[in-house]
């Protein structure tokens, strides 16, 4: 079993991360807290809520909650993708709740005068509960979008390190950038953020894009995902199915609005990337990939390429145990088998 926590900014990819991290049975599911990325950070946490309504989250997870976090960057502007994902970071999803809702509200983790708990709070609580000074369980973080929350929480809580089995975090590429000609938006958002995470003497497993570019959701797998009982159509020209259930309306409703941006703005024909959902599918899942150790750092400075994130193929600066904590980090670079 793994007892994992999930730091998001829905985002349709992350909607389908928070899917997973649900209903995977050899995953606990201890909270979820957002941030700024996708969309602005109050929409995002919305957006969680919202998804753990549609999910069936008290199913299994009666008292999960969500915990806002970071609404910016630790120095940049705050900047958000509304080309790919809508103004609201679930442009296009059909079948959610409203964002003001009741049945949205009730996730939103609120303290003893009514106030929202924030993400750090949220965060520490969790690992030290699980971790019981030794007698519990290490936790694995994973983070789906910019890594301000998980960059705070190594800076400002170093004692708990020992009970993070692993940073799990999908962003970054090797020589290959999507919202710049260089850098992958995530770690484009914050870079600094995510220098310190990698400078943690904690295992962190990178997932970039030339990963998760591989993950796409064919027009055989979307028409699966709205019927399972249905063949898949041969024709590409063919209709789409009907969805089986609500939920797999609104699910397809996702994949559909999400493929539409991806075709408009970086010409992928055959379906959309679905990045953020092999964070969870990793740590699920392991034997699904394959990885190489690798240091990584980020470009902080560069006039052309901040945020990229430089991975040491070539091993100049190769990493063993002896380096951790010292800013001489390494990676698992994966690639789905």
């Amino acid at each position: 079993m793994k007892y994992v926590w999930i730091d998001v900014d829905p985002g349709h990819d992350d909607a389908t991360a928070i899917l997973l991290a649900l209903h995977c049975p050899n995953i606990t599911l201890l909270g979820i807290s957002t941030t700024h990325g996708n969309t602005s950070s109050d929409w995002t946490m919305r957006n969680a809520a919202r998804c753990l309504h549609a999910f069936g989250a008290s199913s299994r997870y009666p008292d999960i909650r969500v915990y806002p976090g970071a609404p910016k960057p630790l120095l940049r502007p705050a900047k958000h993708d509304p080309e790919i994902h809508g103004v609201d970071g679930l442009g296009g999803v059909e079948g959610l709740p409203d964002a003001e809702s009741p049945e949205v509200v009730r996730w939103l983790a609120k303290d003893a005068d009514g106030e929202h708990i924030r993400a750090l709070e949220g965060l520490s609580r969790a690992v030290k509960k699980t971790w019981n000074r030794g007698d519990g369980h290490k936790v694995t973080i994973i983070s789906s979008g910019p890594m301000t929350n998980i960059g705070l929480f190594v800076a400002i809580y170093p004692d708990l390190l020992d009970a993070v089995e692993e940073f799990v975090f999908m962003g970054g590429g090797v020589g290959l950038g999507n919202r710049s000609a260089a850098a992958e938006y995530n770690i484009l958002c914050d870079p600094h953020a995510a220098q310190i995470v990698l400078d943690a003497p904690v295992k962190k497993t990178m997932i970039p894009i030339n990963v998760t570019h591989t993950a796409i959701v064919t027009r055989a797998i979307h028409a699966r995902l709205l019927s399972p009982a249905t063949p898949s159509p041969q024709d590409a020209n063919a209709p789409l199915p009907k969805a089986s259930t609500n939920l797999r309306h609104t699910l397809s409703t996702l994949i559909g609005f999400f493929a539409d941006s991806y075709k408009s703005t970086f010409g992928f024909n055959d379906g959309p990337p679905l990045h953020d959902a092999l964070t969870v599918a990793y740590v699920s899942q392991p034997e699904l990939f394959k990885g190489t150790r690798y240091r990584v750092d980020v470009e902080l400075t560069g006039t052309h390429a901040s945020g990229e994130t430089i991975v040491d193929v070539w091993n100049y600066q190769a990493c063993d145990e002896t380096c951790l904590g010292n800013g001489k980090e390494e990676l698992h670079r994966h690639s789905v088998s």
